[in-house]
């Protein structure tokens, strides 16, 4: 094993008859490789002396031995002194000045007794210097083969500093004797046989303690406070007193040891100190350090009391801290229990003062007012008790036979109101605000509702049964009033079992002949409150006014006011079924036996029909019109213009007509149809002379009554409708300032319609007008268009 990680290391040139050549690369390697004009190196007259430890400028050159030996590789394992490393104590003094080292003679190395203990024990020794073993001769004769020789090696060491009799190293540390073997008795490793250190290395080598060391190997002594103690708990691996259980009188007997031992308890077996054993054989004796003799039964002994000691102290404190935790515990519970006591003593308070009101109520013999006064306290100064005690039914019951004593002589019809405000103010005292029921059940009615259904409902009962239902005003009046007040399901009990079976049976009874009065009189009111729940009235209704109907005439206009406020009643498809079953027909057939005679006409028929117009749909009305009217009207009109007419009569024959439809059923397309038919009928005429001699001016005459009307026409087009394009711009813009604006039949310019805007001609070109000149056509503005036809 080498020491060199100990003394240092030494290149391979340096090992004792090896001469090396240096193999490295080096700059001047690199630079001079390929160069065949490069510079030879010629060897010095120092180079030739020292070889490789002369001194050189730079390290481009490349020295060699001449020759090389061979490696002796069966010499023994040498070692290297590296020196010894300084203390600090010795580097502080060296660093002040380094003149010293120059001037004057190299410093006295250090006494090996200041180096640490692990480099006191380091040498310079080869196995070849066996000859020196066991010699008591220094390093006399250190080097005297070299008498023999040049001296190579004695001048090279002097080159780097040695001076002969010191030890080597910057500071002459090394050990100027070589180290002495000592032969191992056996085979054993080192250390087997008892230390190896010859009487040479413990003279060089003193075994020193440093200052740290002994410090380390002096008892140290910890003394701990009661508060300390307490802070850190008990000391980790020693064992506590466990407190007593059913195994602490257990006979125990111990034979782990030397002697039988017998305990009467685990805790004295856990609590036991183990007795010293006898020192092995061979094994070196223990150094002391001090006079004196070692008790370990006293020590453990006082150990125990000290751990006894340290017990006790913990579970003082523990019991302590507990007796705390108790007392602050009992703090916050007596603090807890006196808030519930006087809790429970503002609650007794409170109890007490609701007793004294309940007591009131029950004893003195109070009106309806007063109880409701008490009432009303309760629920605003003690709401919670209110609610939890259930005072709600006491007041039920309170208030009762009161309330019904009250109501005694009631009659609903006659003063509808009265109890109104006693029963509101009840309303706000008994209503617990639960959902309402869907049917009657008193174990789960809260007190308002039970009051009224057992006080006011039977009341309301005999009321009703005494009720004549065509006189509905004062039973509808006095329900609408109670309505805000009852709650959904009594409302809906009432007008379902008792208001509804009334108004059924008084339904069946009722004859649209014979009866004077209206139905619609006397059942349309219940509409707002009984509302869908009339439905199954109609059918019958609707049955018997069929039947009233049969022998009806359109002339008898009562039909019409007995209808009529029916007509958002029934639905839409019931309503147009019996219109078209009943009513249609009728006047159909007073349509059939209107005569159109213009010298003589009676319009009354064709009134009569038209009185139902709000009654039927338009869409029936104008069937009835185009099948049973037109076809007449037209026919005359066909008539007349071919017996010489007179068109003026014509004309107004033409209008008055027209004036009696309304604007709903002329803007119908239908009828809209059937007039323009007319005025084509009457353009033919003229144009054709069909009748002999033609009036002067007729032409004109009808060609402007055709140009107001289709004027009319689009004027109605144009109200509802937004122009698209500029062809129906223009024709707004016409219509706007009454210029006729109208197509010429037959007439185009390059594929373009020609029309009339007053008396100038246009047409119309990629949205632009143009107007004919006098030999082209010009394009123009709309503004300057209507101005030049105005």
């Amino acid at each position: 094993m080498s020491l060199s990680h100990l003394y240092g290391r030494r290149n391979e040139e340096e090992e004792e008859g090896v001469e090396v050549e240096r193999f490295e690369v080096t700059d001047w390697d690199l630079q001079n490789e390929f160069n065949p004009d490069r510079r030879r190196h010629r060897q010095t007259k120092e180079e030739a002396t020292y070889g490789v430890w002369a001194e050189r400028d730079s390290d481009d050159e490349r020295p060699s031995f001449g020759g090389k030996r061979s490696k002796d590789y069966t010499a023994p394992v040498s070692f290297v002194s590296a020196g010894l490393r300084k203390t600090a104590a010795e580097e502080r003094p060296q660093a002040g000045s380094d003149d010293s080292e120059t001037e004057g003679e190299p410093p006295l190395p250090p006494p090996r007794d200041l180096a640490p203990r692990r480099l006191q024990t380091g040498g310079n020794f080869k196995s070849s210097q066996k000859i020196f073993a066991g010699s008591g001769r220094g390093g006399q004769d250190l080097g005297n083969w070299e008498k023999h020789t040049r001296g190579i090696g004695q001048k090279l060491l002097q080159k780097m500093g040695y001076v002969p009799g010191r030890g080597l190293g910057k500071n002459a540390q090394g050990i100027v004797t070589p180290i002495e073997a000592k032969v191992r008795k056996g085979k054993g490793a080192v250390g087997a046989y008892g230390t190896e250190r010859t009487q040479q290395s413990l003279q060089d080598f003193p075994v020193v303690d440093s200052e740290e060391e002994e410090e380390k190997k002096k008892p140290k002594y910890s003394y701990r406070t009661v508060e300390e103690l307490k802070a850190r708990g008990p000391v980790a691996g020693r064992s506590m007193a466990a407190p007593p259980t059913e195994l602490a009188q257990v006979k125990v007997i111990d034979m782990t040891g030397r002697e039988q031992k017998v305990y009467y308890s685990y805790s004295q077996m856990r609590q036991k100190h183990s007795v010293p054993e006898e020192p092995v054989l061979g094994a070196p004796p223990r150094e002391h350090r001090g006079p004196g003799f070692a008790l370990p039964e006293l020590e453990h002994n006082l150990q125990l009391l000290i751990d006894l000691t340290e017990q006790e102290i913990l579970q003082s404190a523990r019991r302590l801290q507990h007796e705390r935790d108790v007392v602050v515990s009992l703090s916050h519970e007596s603090t807890a229990l006196q808030d519930t006591l006087s809790e429970e003593q503002r609650s007794l308070s409170r109890l007490e003062h609701i007793l004294e009101l309940v007591e009131r109520c029950e004893g003195e013999a109070l009106s309806l007012d007063d109880c409701a006064r008490v009432f009303e306290t309760l629920q605003a100064d003690f709401h919670t008790e209110y609610k939890a005690l259930g005072l709600g039914d006491l007041a039920a019951a309170v208030v009762h036979p009161l309330l019904k004593a009250w109501l005694r002589d009631w009659d609903p019809l006659k003063d509808s109101v009265r109890g109104l405000e006693e029963v509101g103010r009840w309303r706000a005292v008994l209503e617990t605000g639960q959902l309402p029921h869907s049917q009657p059940d008193s174990s789960a009615m809260d007190p308002y509702h039970r009051l009224l259904w057992e006080v006011w409902v039977p009341l309301v009962r005999s009321a009703v049964l005494q009720w004549q239902p065509r006189n509905v005003g004062p039973m509808v009046d006095f329900l609408e009033s109670w309505a805000p007040l009852l709650p959904v399901w009594i409302l809906d009990n009432i007008l379902e079992t008792l208001i509804f079976p009334r108004l059924q049976r008084e339904v069946e009874n009722w004859n649209p002949l014979t009866d004077t009065v209206p139905i619609h009189s006397w059942l349309h009111p219940w509409l707002p409150l009984l509302q869908g729940r009339l439905e199954p009235l109609y059918p019958p209704i609707r049955s018997k006014l069929a039947s009233a109907l049969q022998r009806w005439h359109p002339s008898d206009g009562s039909a019409r006011l007995i209808l009529q406020p029916w007509r958002d009643v029934f639905s839409p498809g019931a309503w147009e079924a019996f219109m078209v079953k009943n009513i249609v027909p009728k006047l159909a057939l007073c349509l059939s036996e209107l005569v159109i005679n213009p010298h003589q006409q009676h319009m009354d028929p064709l009134y009569w029909v038209l009185d139902w117009e709000g009654m039927l749909s338009l869409s029936c009305l104008v069937g009835l019109l185009d099948k049973n009217f037109f076809p007449k009207w037209l026919q005359v009109l066909c008539s007349w213009l071919s017996n010489s007419p007179n068109y003026e009569e014509i004309t107004r024959w033409y209008l008055g007509w027209k004036a009696v439809f309304s604007d709903a059923l002329l803007a119908q397309p239908l009828v809209k149809d059937k007039f323009n038919e007319a005025l084509d009928i009457m353009n033919r005429a003229v144009s054709s002379g069909i009748g002999g001699y033609l009036q002067p001016g007729a032409r004109e005459n009808i060609a402007y009554l055709t140009h107001t009307e289709r004027r009319k026409d689009f004027q109605g087009i144009g109200a509802t409708a937004v122009p698209t394009n500029f062809k129906d711009l223009i024709q707004a813009k016409a219509e706007e300032h009454n210029i006729v604006f109208m197509p010429l039949v037959g007439k185009r310019h390059e594929g373009k319609q020609l029309y009339t805007f007053g008396r100038i001609v246009i047409y119309i070109d990629r949205g632009v007008v143009f107007v004919q000149g006098e030999k082209t056509w010009v394009p123009t503005s709309l503004q300057s268009l209507i101005d030049m036809a105005k």
